[in-house]
This record gives C-alpha cells, structure tokens and sequence, in this order.
C-alpha cells in the first residue's frame, strides 16, 4: 500500500470496520459497560504525550459529545492520555479539555528555563496539587464507582517492564498511578513512585496502549493516537538523548525506550493498514490527525496550534462514527467549532 500516508487518499478508514460497527450498535441497544451482551470486549486506548495529549482529549470530547461513553468495557491509558482518560470517566470532557488551554500552555507548568537548573521542564506538583484538585477538579470517586474498566499504564523502573495497573483500591492510589504515568523523564527529574516502587511514563517501554487492551483480551479496540497519520520516522536526536538519561536511572530502561520505539514503527503501520483492512480480529481502529494536519510538540505552548489540533481532532472522531468521507474535513466542508460553556466558581454554570 504505497499511498498509505498520502494526504490525497479518498478513505482513510472503512466506514464498516468491525469497530465502529460494534461501537455503533452498542449505542442503539444501550446497556452498560461489561453488560452488552453481545460476547465482545470493546476496548478505549487512549495515548497521550505531553501537551500532544490535547488531540486525545478533544476525540474524547467528541465520543462524550456522540453518547458513546457507555459502550466501551474497559479504558487503558497512559501518560497525559491517562488524565484525559480519567476525566471522561469521571463525566466531564469539555471542561477538562481546557486544561490544555488555559492551565497547561502556561510557564508554571512547561518552562524550558528549568531545565538549565535540573528542576524538570514540566512542574507536576502544580497540575496534580492544583489544577487537578481545586482549578478543574478531577471525580476520582466516580472513576473508582464506575462501570468500566480503567486502566493506567505505569512504567515500573526496576523491575524494566509495563504494569497496566487496573485495581486501585482508593482515590490516593490512583492519583499516584496517574502522576506516576504522566513522569516524562528527562522533563521531570528522576523517577516518581507507585505503590512503594519507582516508576515513570507508562509509555516509555510500551509506545501506545491499544497494546494493553489486545493483552487484556479485548476483542475490539478504538485506538486514540495523537500523532498524525504519517509514517514513522527513526528514533531522534532527542529521543537518544533522552534514552541516554533513562540509562542512568536504571540500565536497560533507554534501550528498551529505543527497542520500543522501533518496535512501534512496524506497529504503526500495520495499524494503519488495518484501518481499511481490518482483517480477522482482534480489532483495532486507531484514529489519528489526518496527514496533512500539523503535529503538536510535546511542549508545545502555542494557544493557537493547541486549539487547531483540538478542533481537527475532535472533527476526525465525528467523521469516523458519523460516516462524514475525510474529504470533507480536507475541503473545510465539515468542520469542528469549540463549545462555550459559562463557569461559576470552578463548577460548570450549566450544571449547577
């Protein structure tokens, strides 16, 4: 498939895949996650990547938007995405996508200047002691209630291997499994802990988690990727240099970050592949910004590129459920504005 990342191709998934089928129909017949009855396991993966998480948010947004958060049986994510994943759990997208906005692309969260001092380009103390407890609060009592599976990928240093971490016993352990998979080394000094160990970014030795939910034996997975549908270069200058850091905190987390990394691109492809060509199962339909749409940096601070790649985003999901051919989106026929929501003192006006 030569033109599998051409900007020019006329489908870039089928609009029968087995997944959006089944996506589809388990929001005709209603029911509860794990209750469908229909013998098949759908699975969320949900990537992240620093501000690049912005793109899974906004999808996220756009399957709330479509009456779609019951018929998933389990969520798996990681890094940023495992935030994002924890706000549509816990009822809210639209407000939490803001985050990005008006929270994140800010100096008291991505300051390149800290990293001269050692202190670590991101500050997550500010966003899980403030921005997650007081500015936009995150319901970990209700993700822990709800019905759905919700799983958060964790790195465990040591012990060089991906723990997808699914049994928190109480809101404090799962926001410790969550900060821990958002630790992006080399952008926050050291490692973090989970349960007595150290630990950082769930995705540093598995690249994306539709991987965690194929293990978990799902049979079907809606894959969030927020890379765009291109094809997948060589590890980076960057990515050396941050493998190098990963060395020194354990030797043999940097090379497995490269070996998976390498990994990932043969993956990616064939993702792509099975886009169109879904094949015998399990499953998988990973949805991604379009060829042509800009790729956001994992610092990225610019309010402007952080909306554009929200709206893209959250239009590629309605063009995938609803059947809108991705011609449109290219022509600028179909199109996806932000909604306005009045906010009273950190409680959605509309929801008082």
């Amino acid at each position: 498939m030569h033109d599998l990342y051409s900007p020019d191709r006329a489908c870039y998934w089928s609009d029968d895949h087995p997944v959006l089928d089944l996506v589809r129909a388990r929001k005709q017949a209603g029911g509860r996650p794990g209750a469908h009855g229909d013998g098949h396991k759908l699975g969320l993966a949900v990537e992240g990547g620093g501000m690049r998480g912005v793109v899974s948010a906004a999808m996220l947004t756009a399957l709330d938007d479509l009456g779609l958060r019951g018929v998933f049986d389990c969520v798996y994510s990681c890094s940023s995405g495992s935030v994002n994943a924890a706000y549509f759990a816990g009822g809210e997208t639209w407000y939490p996508l803001t985050i990005y906005f008006d929270d994140l692309a800010t100096r008291q969260f991505v300051d390149m200047r800290r990293f001269a001092s050692r202190r670590g380009i991101l500050n997550l103390d500010y966003v899980f002691e403030q921005v997650l407890e007081t500015v936009k609060p995150l319901d970990y009592d209700r993700i822990l209630a709800g019905p759905a599976g919700f799983h958060v990928a964790v790195t465990l240093v040591d012990e060089l291997r991906t723990e997808s971490v699914g049994d928190f016993c109480d809101r404090e352990d799962l926001r410790e499994g969550l900060r821990a998979s958002c630790w992006l080394p080399v952008a926050v000094p050291g490692a973090g802990e989970f349960r007595g160990r150290r630990a950082v970014d769930g995705g540093v030795l598995t690249a994306h988690p539709y991987l965690l939910a194929l293990a978990d034996g799902c049979t079907h997975v809606l894959s969030l990727s927020t890379k765009p549908m291109r094809a997948p270069g060589r590890a980076s200058a960057g990515r050396h240099l941050s493998a190098f850091y990963m060395e020194r905190i354990k030797r043999g987390l940097g090379k497995g970050y490269l070996a998976s990394l390498e990994r990932y691109r043969a993956q990616r492809r064939r993702l792509q592949e099975w886009m169109t060509e879904p094949g015998e199962g399990p499953f998988v339909l990973d949805l991604a910004p379009l060829p042509w749409m800009s790729e956001v940096r994992r610092h990225e601070m610019s309010l402007g590129a952080l909306l554009t790649a929200a709206r893209e985003a959250h239009a590629v999901m309605h063009a995938a459920v609803g059947g809108i051919p991705a011609s449109r989106l290219r022509d600028g026929s179909f199109a996806s504005l932000p909604r306005f929501v009045a906010v009273d003192g950190g409680v959605r006006a509309d929801a008082a």
